[in-house]
């Protein structure tokens, strides 16, 4: 049985958006995690943050990396999802914010070695992603909750630099 033309084109269409939509997501996954990640590598703590105190709640090391690479993953999805559903909406040019601010931070407190001006940093950070959070629940509650665990750790990452900051 043929099919109608019309129907061919649609069909057609329909997989074309879908591959677009694919690759969007995968550029929106190695550009916020890849710049991350140089971000953290080029600004790796080093002797310098190594000899600061700091307070009982510290976690190891180690932890940071894996726990920011989730978390960028969790954060591009959010930005792709926000992208298809309304790309020069309010709730993406936070997203955009946000993602600015939050690569600011690890220069401004690693490069720089400025603690409360990385502590401001965070705190800008913070409501950007509680903007986006709250403009993205009407439209698009995935993205909107993929967002929490992301504020979450902001939230203890500014109670880890006030910390630091403090004790230093």
């Amino acid at each position: 049985m043929r099919r109608p033309q019309g129907m061919m084109k649609t069909e057609s269409a329909r997989s074309d958006s879908v591959y677009r939509d694919w690759l969007v997501l995968v550029a929106f996954l190695v550009v916020v995690i890849a710049t991350g990640g140089v971000l953290g590598v080029l600004n790796a703590p080093g002797a310098w943050y190594a000899s600061l105190a700091k307070p009982p709640f510290n976690p190891p090391n180690w932890v940071f990396a894996p726990v920011w690479t989730f978390l960028y993953v969790l954060i591009a999805i959010a930005g792709w999802r926000l992208w298809k559903t309304e790309p020069r909406g309010v709730a993406m040019k936070l997203w955009v914010g946000q993602l600015v601010v939050n690569w600011a931070w690890t220069p401004v407190f690693f490069s720089l070695q400025m603690l409360w001006p990385a502590l401001f940093v965070l705190g800008l950070m913070w409501a950007l992603i509680l903007g986006v959070i709250l403009m993205a629940w009407r439209r698009d509650r995935p993205a909107s909750l993929l967002m929490v665990p992301y504020i979450l750790w902001v939230s203890f990452a500014g109670l880890l630099n006030a910390a630091v900051a403090w004790l230093n």
